[in-house]
């Protein structure tokens, strides 16, 4: 399975951050497969943001809960990030990837990564 990040690199604060994984190789409606967005900021950890389940059910970190949602067009084969009300504190490397058959929250635990994208907040 590959994945690709899409998206623009540059956000205002207090607007809406919005980006894509396209999934090739495999379908994300296939059974058992957890469809994930991690972030790495500048000088930190990698953070799990949340997933989207081959059914389209959804969980995310509770740190993020309130400003995050997560869709998928399955005609596309994508899968999208929205984060909302963002702050510069939101700057990071954003990557899609994911996990099967079971889920996880450890960023460690995926194999399958996209490359990556570079969002920055900024005015």
């Amino acid at each position: 399975v590959q994945l690709q990040e899409s998206g623009p690199g540059l956000v205002k604060p207090s607007q809406t951050l919005s980006l894509t994984c396209t999934v090739s190789g495999g379908s994300i409606t296939t059974k058992y497969y957890f469809w994930s967005w991690i972030r790495q900021p500048p000088g930190k950890g990698l953070e799990w943001i949340g997933y989207i389940r081959y059914s389209g059910s959804t969980y995310y970190s509770p740190s993020l809960k309130s400003r995050t949602s997560i869709s998928r067009d399955t005609s596309k084969n994508q899968f999208t990030l929205q984060l909302g009300s963002v702050t510069p504190e939101d700057t990071a490397v954003y990557y899609c990837a994911v996990i099967s058959p079971f889920v996880s929250r450890q960023a460690t635990d995926y194999a399958d990564w996209g490359q990556g994208t570079q969002v920055t907040v900024s005015s």
